[in-house]
């Protein structure tokens, strides 16, 4: 394993992370949940991250990790999204954030988050009420760090420039989509505004939902026990699932090939190719697909391989930011 830093932190975490969107504490059994914990811990994964909006997760998480040196790992989670129906339940409000902290430190069975990260940007509150909040969670060490998800640049240049000037504690990371096929985050300038402000990239879904390991073919049906075969999971997923990005992701294979790697570890390696990507977040329901991803650390892509992935990828139409 390798690790860089995050962002102008000097906090490291592993190039590869381990996820639990749409799969610990719901699709995957927590049987194998805790199996992939294990594997990814001991192949030198550091960096464990979840949220307080995926179902489960958070205790299923924290219990795995439990037996662990607590300094041995870097544990991230996240809130902004409704947990029940009243007014102040949502958001990033004083109040929410203070209150979902100590559920999460609660669930996850620790003392302390290394990385509190806000899901969404809330229009409806004030950005310095926000920064606020979490600066005195840090103050409190209930907190270490701070970052945000899906964040526009126009939307961390002014938290940055509210947070320099109340002289708080900078925000570290940003953790947007990032994949082959979804690439906002180059055309809306927000890989130059984190770079700008020393944030480092936590992307997830590198591997577009499981359709950049080549399991999905243009004209065939969904083999069974995938994640777009399941109702409770396909609902991102669908989105990959046109003719023109499954042509695509043949070719993309095919040139994987060339270089001697699969299509999940060249697809990683694609992305880490940012210097600006701390960690790409691997999502995985067996022990085996994690061993072979960590493979992509390794994996140096020349600037013809660059290039030429580049014409395969032109044939794509953009994506929607997602938000």
């Amino acid at each position: 394993m390798k690790y860089r830093r995050l962002g102008r932190s000097g906090l490291k975490v592993s190039e590869i992370g381990l996820g639990s969107w749409l799969t610990y504490g719901s699709a995957t059994s927590e049987e194998a949940a805790r199996a992939c914990m294990h594997k990814a811990y001991k192949l030198g994964i550091n960096f464990f991250d979840t949220s307080n909006s995926y179902p489960g997760a958070e205790e299923v998480m924290g219990s795995t990790l439990k037996q662990y040196s607590r300094n041995s790992y870097v544990l991230a989670t996240k809130l902004f999204f409704p947990q029940g129906s009243g007014p102040n339940d949502r958001g990033l409000s004083r109040k929410h954030i203070v209150e979902q902290c100590e559920a999460s430190l609660k669930r996850l069975g620790t003392d302390y988050i290394d990385l509190y990260q806000c899901h969404r940007f809330d229009s409806e509150t004030p950005v310095d009420e926000t920064l606020r909040a979490l600066d005195d969670l840090q103050a409190q060490g209930k907190i270490l760090y701070a970052g945000v998800s899906e964040w526009t640049s126009a939307q961390i240049a002014e938290a940055s420039g509210i947070s320099k000037r109340l002289n708080l504690r900078p925000l570290i990371s940003n953790q947007p989509i990032y994949n082959m096929f979804e690439r906002y985050i180059e055309r809306e300038g927000v890989i130059e505004q984190c770079e700008q402000e020393g944030l480092g990239l936590i992307v997830f879904s590198p591997l577009a939902q499981g359709v950049l390991t080549g399991k999905y073919k243009p004209g065939q049906q969904i083999p069974e026990g995938t994640r777009a075969a399941n109702n409770q999971t396909n609902g991102v997923i669908n989105s990959y699932l046109r003719e023109d990005v499954l042509q695509c992701t043949l070719q993309l294979s095919e040139l994987a090939n060339e270089i001697g790697a699969t299509l999940s570890q060249f697809a990683l390696a694609w992305i880490l190719r940012q210097p600006v990507v701390s960690s790409a977040i691997i999502g995985s329901s067996r022990p085996a697909q994690i061993e072979e991803n960590l493979k992509a650390v390794k994996l140096e892509l020349t600037p013809d391989i660059i290039s030429e992935t580049e014409e395969i990828l032109s044939s794509i139409s953009h994506f929607a930011p997602l938000r």
